[in-house]
């Protein structure tokens, strides 16, 4: 682990590598497939996907908003259902506030502002 001076700044690449790194644990959390993956990540190509996993590398600046509001999504599920598993398996509840389906089918049509709904809709219930 890197041991910056105080009030410095991580390179960028740093942040980066690691944003993506917890991007893949919360996706290994709610069980996403590779494609799912793909998709909330702004349907990057397959190839490139697979590179950032294995050696990191730049991200667009849509991928790293993205990546944002997934963290911001899972920090919002973890406040408001204090255990992990089940925080975990709401994202693939059925939800009446999307006509029934859930979180992930929302946050799946592969457009920025339906993971900013989900968000909105988290922020919402714990009053934020």
């Amino acid at each position: 682990m890197m041991v910056l001076p105080q009030g410095a700044a991580a390179p960028r690449d740093v942040l980066e590598r690691t944003a993506l790194e917890t991007f893949l644990r919360i996706a290994v959390a709610w069980g996403l497939t590779a494609d799912q993956q793909i998709v909330l990540l702004g349907s990057p190509a397959r190839s490139t996907f697979f590179k950032w996993k294995k050696e990191g590398g730049a991200l667009p600046r849509d991928t790293l908003e993205r990546i944002s509001h997934v963290f911001g999504i899972y920090k919002c599920l973890n406040i408001l259902i204090p255990n992990p598993a089940r925080a975990d398996e709401w994202v693939k509840r059925k939800n009446k506030y999307w006509d029934d389906q859930s979180a992930l089918d929302r946050m799946l049509t592969g457009k920025m502002a339906d993971l900013i709904d989900v968000r909105r809709y988290l922020d919402g219930q714990r009053g934020g």
